[in-house]
């Protein structure tokens, strides 16, 4: 019998290992996601949802600091999917990143397993479709990284934790709203903003009809609640407040904040923070949760509100009142801005690791590359209108950039995206940053449009080290915060302004850098950074997962039968094989 379970345990071994599920005695968590289209009516009319497990917003997914994480996704939407793991980091495997640059899409009808390790992170992050405008429609929700036990919070434990996805929201699905883009028509304002999947509280009859259904949270008088804040909407600021609640900042992004407390945030698209929230006030009545629309024309867009309800346990009314102001800083546009610098690294905080986050010295390491990066209103390319990146609107090729590397596809995209900005007449290219292996990179993204844009990069967190109005020189280095600078993944850019960020180029693949606004993403307004390690190592990069889709070139690799191999060996619809996985991992600790 002893025999029996060593070769047993051998056999499964041998599994693990070809699959990179089990690192050392790391613990793995499966989920099961089936992506479909349901009915809903979150601003009161029925419209087309996308829905996870039957559910919008989709369910949270809670996993601690280098868990194995394993999601079988089925698509049973009418067309092709990804779904992309916002501020996951992938380490050395940009296999899992979700993006057409790196995975070709899950067809309808089939199936598809995720696999990868949520390294030496922590922190709030949340998930969506990255293709066709899909995160317009929903299928998004909240991904948290918990520290493990052995590694102190540096903050009381919470009472509890609660997750807000706020979110500007169109009664028009993602399809309508992409055809508006392709027929050079702009999408218009929201037609209000949904906290978790639901409309606005009824606190103004004009604004708000009967019969929506509106969140509700509710906490125990006196206690401490950890609020993840998640803006997952398509392209419009957020400032998110709590009527006579403070907000204490204490994460974003993956890095601890010094605790600083706000009456309101900013919380610009894709951007996530952690507030602690003290319920101290009395229970005569409800409190008003706002998110209310930023940096437009705030008169009109009154509608463009999300309100949702906070209910103590002994409450004995509703919320009443006006809402809680929003900041008024029509004339000072740099309210906002100095709000933003104010968010500073918690530099003595342990992170995902013992040592304190601010070991990492980013100020004193020499850049090796420098990119301006700079976006301008939109533009007309061959009849077409089009967003670019410096002068430059991104197109996906048919072979993602990472399989084409793998396989030596040649003429899939271009080495070439420039240091500066284009001078010329703006082009349409498959053009990427050459990114140097262990480089030390400095991106200026100007913003020269009258819109607030948000930048996200995938498989990092950069280090915010300088806004300002105007247009960057080298001079503006002289302003950067080289000691605490928040690091994070996603940052925002003011309207006619700068935001400088600094980046370690130690992830080994092919990252996306974007904006988030899915309109200027949708028509090709980013690119990505290929990172390459000249030296032949299995030890920087894993090898291409056994499940891999095949698209575009290599179409002709891709058998039928690969997907149901893939989900029954790799996926997640056996328990009883993540069961004989645990069982390996525990083995392994008894045979050494």
């Amino acid at each position: 019998m002893a025999l029996c379970s060593k070769i047993l345990a051998l056999y499964l071994v041998h599994i693990c290992l070809l699959l990179s599920l089990c690192s050392a005695l790391d613990p793995f968590v499966s989920y099961e996601f089936e992506v479909s289209y349901i009915t809903a009516s979150p601003l009161g009319v029925p419209q087309q949802v996308i829905a996870i497990n039957g559910k919008f917003p989709g369910p949270t997914i809670n996993v601690t600091t280098n868990n194995n994480v394993a999601i079988n996704i089925r698509n049973k939407l009418d067309e092709n999917l990804l779904i992309h793991w916002s501020g996951i980091q992938q380490r050395r495997s940009s296999w899992q990143d979700g993006l057409p640059g790196t995975n070709c899409p899950i067809p309808p009808k089939w199936n598809w397993t995720y696999q990868f390790q949520v390294k030496d992170q922590i922190g709030s992050f949340f998930y969506f479709p990255s293709l066709h405008m899909q995160r317009a429609s929903g299928g998004f929700g909240s991904f948290i990284v918990n520290n493990r036990a052995i590694i102190p919070i540096p903050f009381d434990t919470p009472h509890g934790d609660i997750v807000v996805l706020i979110g500007d929201w169109y009664k028009r699905n993602h399809t309508a709203l992409r055809k508006a883009l392709d027929d050079g028509k702009d999408l218009g304002m929201p037609d209000g903003v949904l906290i978790n999947g639901k409309g606005p509280y009824q606190y103004n009859t004009t604004l708000v009809p009967d019969g929506i259904d509106y969140e509700t949270i509710e906490v125990q008088p006196g206690k401490t609640y950890r609020l993840r804040v998640h803006n997952v909407g398509t392209s419009t600021s957020l400032n998110f407040r709590i009527q006579n609640h403070n907000l204490l900042l204490a994460e974003s992004e993956g890095s601890y904040t010094v605790q600083q407390n706000y009456t309101s945030l900013d919380i610009h698209v894709g951007q996530s923070y952690s507030f602690l929230v003290t319920m101290d006030q009395n229970a005569s009545t409800d409190y008003y949760i706002v998110a209310s629309a930023r940096f437009v024309n705030e008169s009109q867009w009154k509608r463009v509100t999300g309100v949702g309800i906070l209910r103590y346990t002994n409450s004995k009314g509703k919320a009443k009142g006006p809402l809680p102001d929003a900041p008024n800083d029509e004339f000072d546009k740099t309210f906002s801005m100095n709000q933003a610098r104010s968010i500073r690294w918690n530099v003595s905080a342990s992170g995902a690791r013992p040592n304190p986050q601010g070991s990492f010295r980013y100020g004193s390491i020499n850049v090796t590359d420098v990119y301006v990066l700079k976006n301008k209103p939109l533009v007309t390319i061959n009849g077409k209108r089009k967003a670019t990146l410096s002068g430059i609107s991104y197109v996906n090729p048919a072979t993602p950039i990472r399989l084409a590397d793998q396989f030596k596809v040649k003429g899939v995209y271009k080495l070439d995206f420039p240091n500066k900005p284009l001078t010329g007449s703006p082009k349409i290219e498959t053009s990427v940053i050459n990114g140097t292996y262990r480089g030390f990179m400095e991106i200026i993204l100007q913003n020269n449009d009258t819109k607030m844009q948000s930048y996200h990069l995938s498989g990092y967190a950069v280090f915010v080290v300088g806004m300002d109005y105007g247009d960057w020189t080298e001079n503006s280095r002289g302003t950067y915060n080289k000691w605490d600078g928040i690091a994070r993944s996603t940052v925002q850019v003011y309207p006619g302004a700068w935001t400088a960020i600094l980046v370690s180029l130690d992830n080994v693949g092919v990252w996306n850098l974007r904006t988030e606004n899915l309109d200027s993403w949708y028509l090709g307004q980013e690119t990505y950074v290929r990172i390459v390690n000249p030296e032949e190592t299995n030890k920087t990069e894993l090898p291409i997962p056994d499940n891999a889709l095949f698209c575009g070139a290599l179409t002709k690799l891709q058998k039928p039968q690969d997907i149901s191999f893939a989900v029954s060996i790799t996926g997640n619809r056996s328990k009883l094989f993540f069961t004989l996985l645990m069982a390996v991992c525990a083995l392994m600790s008894v045979f050494g």
